[in-house]
């Protein structure tokens, strides 16, 4: 086998189309999925780690530790395995460049104000993972990808969690002394063996915005030897003596990140990524509160808080989410004497409107569905109006955030609520069994206007009595970026059997 393979070469059932990399572990290459119409990352460990039982356990260690992670900033890893004794990684596909690549274009450094951008994103990922108890330990350009929007900010990715960790590991899997870091980016506890914790992952963020904001590496130095005495004892470098026009701010930021005493950075990547804000004269968008934020914890706490008529609260799970907000493909607004359920009216005015405004995208994806103008009905009977995170009534010409979301009441014969929630970034939106829902039934579904995965079970409502929900997830290339959660029935099977089996989708 040759170290590097070829375009069409099948490996893992994978078809190899080009090399996207290579490094010291292993190579990246761009592979079609063997099954589903989709393209993966594959990662492969080279040939001559394969034999070498530590550079093993690191890669699966990357794949183990990643996949614990679900974040809109963070590459996803879908699976792993080993093919004629290589192992592999396949992650999600980003189609763009990462930031050292722009800084080869942009050698004086990028524009504050997109630096702030790239910061605050990149702090997102990373507060999630140190949340769920991971260390990056290897943050610096090479390790944050771009992926381009029409008419919308550039998406941010963190990347290669090779020789990341579990925060609450005593140990190192590596020899004693050995740093396992990109010197440029490594911290100083990280170069003398000291205790490691997540703000590591700060002064490596401190370095990266150092560099995208000059051009340069903040510790230049002309052997590893001075660069780790520089990382030790040096001062922090003032990225405006490079280049003057910065805010004077961001020395001030820069000074804090690289401090050399742990405790004198900022506590998280977020308030670092805020201060960076501040100081170029950005909104830095909030970081979200309590773990990773994934589509499906979206919408149990939108379900949640969206209860009303004084729910108790059950269980952050299923009963919320269906209570609230489901993911369903509905789209007419409804005014309050229409609606059936005993939800609130929305306060949102339509008057006569014809049209969905900013949720007409929803609308184009399941029209047999969904209500054709806000003051229709839609498959059943249903009503619809748009809501946000929370489950508030929105305008329909209102921005839209990263979810698009649909909110629909039913006749209860049988749907009770739909909801529809739609990535407005298109990355798949996939469905899983809430954690206080009774599974019933699960399998893959295939029909004219394409194929995917329906879940029903039970749960109990919010007056006790006992109802259905069925959860619509989408395969791509088509719709995968939505899925639909439904409540109503006298049970799962009894909503499967009366409203899945022929629904319009």
């Amino acid at each position: 086998m040759t170290e590097t393979f070829l375009p069409g070469t099948i490996f893992a059932g994978y078809r190899i189309e080009r090399l996207l990399g290579k490094g010291g572990m292993g190579a990246v290459y761009l592979a079609r999925h063997p099954r589903l119409p989709r393209w993966d990352a594959l990662k492969v460990l080279s040939a001559q780690q394969a034999v070498d039982a530590v550079f093993r356990a690191r890669f699966v260690r990357e794949a183990d530790l990643a996949a614990q992670l679900d974040h809109p900033n963070i590459v996803a890893v879908h699976d792993r395995g080993v093919d004629q004794g290589r192992l592999w990684i396949a992650m999600q596909f980003v189609d763009g460049p990462d930031t050292g690549a722009l800084l080869r274009r942009a050698p004086g450094g990028l524009p504050p104000h997109r630096v702030a951008d790239i910061v605050g994103a990149v702090a997102r990922g990373l507060d999630a993972a140190h949340r769920a108890g991971v260390l990056h330990r290897d943050v610096k350009p090479g390790n944050i990808l771009l992926e381009s929007r029409e008419n919308e900010p550039d998406r941010v990715f963190v990347t290669d969690f090779g020789i990341a960790r579990a925060q609450a590991e005593s140990t190192s899997p590596t020899e004693p002394g050995t740093v396992l870091a990109t010197l440029a980016y490594a911290a100083p506890e990280q170069l003398t063996g000291g205790a490691v914790d997540h703000r590591a992952d700060v002064y490596a963020l401190g370095c990266t915005l150092y560099e995208l904001l000059t051009g340069a590496r903040p510790f230049p130095r002309p052997s590893a030897a001075e660069t780790v005495r520089a990382h030790l004892r040096d001062a922090p470098p003032r990225p405006s003596a490079v280049r003057p026009a910065l805010p004077q701010g961001v020395d001030e930021v820069v000074a804090r990140a690289l401090a050399k005493d742990p405790d004198h950075r900022y506590p998280s990547c977020g308030e670092l990524a805020a201060a960076v804000a501040t100081a170029v004269g950005t909104k830095q968008q909030p970081a979200p509160v309590g773990g990773s934020v994934t589509s499906r914890s979206r919408i149990r706490f939108a379900l949640a808080t969206a209860v009303g008529v004084g729910a108790v609260v059950l269980g952050i799970g299923t009963v919320l989410a269906l209570t609230g907000n489901l993911g369903g493909e509905s789209s007419a607004l409804p005014t309050s004497a229409a609606r059936s359920s005993t939800a609130a009216a929305p306060t949102t005015a339509v008057g006569d409107r014809t049209d969905w405004g900013s949720y007409q995208t929803v609308i184009r994806q399941f029209p047999r569905l969904l209500p054709a103008t806000p003051n229709a009905v839609g498959h059943g009977g249903i009503r619809c109006h748009p809501v946000d995170l929370g489950g508030n009534p929105v305008e329909l010409n209102s921005q839209l955030g990263e979810l698009a979301r649909l909110q629909c009441d039913g006749d209860r014969n049988p749907v009770e609520r739909l909801v529809v929630n739609c990535n407005t970034d298109r990355q798949p939106n996939p469905v899983a069994p809430f954690t206080d829902m009774t599974v019933r039934g699960d399998e893959s579904w295939q029909r004219i206007a394409g194929t995917g995965r329906v879940i029903w079970g039970d749960l109990t409502g919010v007056d006790g009595r006992p109802t259905g929900t069925v959860l619509v997830q989408f395969d791509p290339p088509i719709r995968d970026f939505c899925h639909i959660l439904v409540r109503g029935g006298a049970s799962g099977q009894d909503l499967y059997d009366r409203w899945w089996r022929d629904a319009p989708l």
